[in-house]
């Protein structure tokens, strides 16, 4: 059946029309991924300008904060139908969020998300992740941005130390250091002693941690800088680190770098960890997050769904625009977005990928923390990176102390945010 067909069911027939979906027939039904754009205007759905999915969708998630169990069997119906990971934007968007929506419609949330989880570690591997976050860096910014930033504050921050100690808490497979090792090499003065404790909570990761610690060590004698990295596994809560547990040296010149991780403790936890963070009395502490307030809406189901679809609408338009419409990476990116999806419309506030804005942040770190204000040398570096990307990336500086820091633009909507704080 075709887009317009369905739409036009939609508009013009009852609720009761239309096949009933249960549990069984979500799960046993495959995406249709032969559906074409008939280019019409069926019923106000602008199918040929792709604005179907984000209407159904809309419509399906104010049914089920309505508990409207016939709207929703039909919405679902219809999305089904209609979605496909494999088809054009809408139907890519229509098949990572009817996945969400039918695990809240159900309450199968968090043992779906636990089986998505458990899948993709099974299939995970040193090679695979690497390629796919190195192509990732490659095409988009995401991740390079803050990277950049990041590596700017720290350099500034830790200028003529001669013992640096990075605790870094992040997901990016150490990414983000060869690039540091190098600018350290090249300073002026005499190359300091570094080390690297990498604070690994996430099973995918400790798994490939071993031969990733390998590649960094042969890196830094390459480029003669003295280099140790540890790696500190098993706990699952930033609340349990200590000053002994990271062997903290009362010589070494501290800073904590802090990629995307923030997100994954429970808001309640949120300032504590802060605190505990001051008590290793870092010269810095840098943070990147994603720009998007999951938080604040949290009993809100309907908002809460609105900033969801608004984001991840972003993230899949970049992925589209960065990747050949084939490519096997761009598809285990999204299949990884929809499983952040799940996570936070169906799996409850307390399951994590809880997403603060930089404004949030930077209220909650004025706590115990004052912001540190970047270099125009720093700022020239982000921007130098930019460059190398499509465009539509841009840069926004935060001129207020309430909103600190620097912002990653996607044609003009911010998507990353990047900071440095010191105690």
């Amino acid at each position: 059946m075709e887009i317009s067909q369905i739409l036009a069911q939609y508009e013009n027939q009852s609720h009761d029309a239309l096949p009933f979906l249960g549990m069984q027939g979500f799960a046993s039904s495959q995406p249709q991924g032969s559906h074409t754009s008939s280019g019409l205007n069926d019923g106000g759905w602008s199918i040929g300008q792709g604005k179907w999915a984000p209407r159904l969708l809309r419509e399906c998630a104010r049914a089920i904060s309505d508990k409207d169990s016939s709207k929703i069997h039909h919405l679902l119906w219809m999305l089904n139908e209609l979605a496909s990971p494999y088809g054009d934007s809408d139907q890519k968007l229509a098949s990572y969020f009817l996945q969400a929506l039918f695990c809240k419609a159900t309450e199968s949330g968090n043992r779906c998300y636990k089986t998505l989880v458990s899948v993709a570690e099974k299939s995970h591997s040193f090679d695979a992740a690497r390629k796919l976050i190195l192509k990732f860096q490659e095409v988009s910014p995401w991740t390079t941005f803050g990277h950049v930033a990041a590596n700017g504050a720290l350099l500034e921050a830790l200028d003529g130390v001669a013992k640096i100690h990075i605790i870094d808490i992040s997901y990016t497979l150490c990414t983000q250091w060869p690039t540091l090792l190098e600018a350290l090499a090249t300073r002026n003065d005499e190359t300091p002693r570094l080390k690297l404790t990498v604070v690994v909570t996430a099973s995918i990761v400790q798994s490939v941690m071993k031969e990733v610690g390998q590649r960094m060590e042969k890196f830094a004698r390459l480029m003669g800088v003295p280099f140790e990295i540890n790696v500190v596994s098993g706990s699952s809560n930033l609340e349990e680190l200590t000053k002994e547990g990271l062997a903290i040296q009362d010589d070494e010149a501290v800073a904590i770098n802090c990629m995307g991780t923030l997100r994954r403790v429970d808001v309640e936890q949120r300032e504590s960890i802060l605190t505990t963070f001051r008590s290793f009395r870092p010269r810095v502490v840098t943070i990147v997050e994603e720009e998007a307030d999951f938080v604040s809406m949290k009993d809100d189901f309907v908002r809460r769904f609105e900033e969801c679809l608004k984001f991840y609408s972003v993230y899949f338009e970049m992925l589209e625009g960065s990747f050949p419409p084939t490519s096997n990476e761009r598809l285990m990116l999204e299949r990884e977005c929809s499983r952040s999806i799940v996570r936070v419309l169906a799996c409850g506030s307390r399951s994590g990928g809880e997403c603060e804005k930089g404004i949030q942040w930077s209220e909650r770190l004025g706590k115990g923390f004052s912001p540190i204000k970047l270099s125009e040398d720093a700022v020239d570096d982000v921007r130098a990176l930019l460059k190398r990307y499509q465009t539509g990336w841009s840069l926004v500086v935060g001129e207020d102390t309430s909103t600190p820091g620097l912002y990653l633009t996607w044609k003009d909507e911010p998507v990353v945010w990047a900071s440095a704080w010191k105690p």
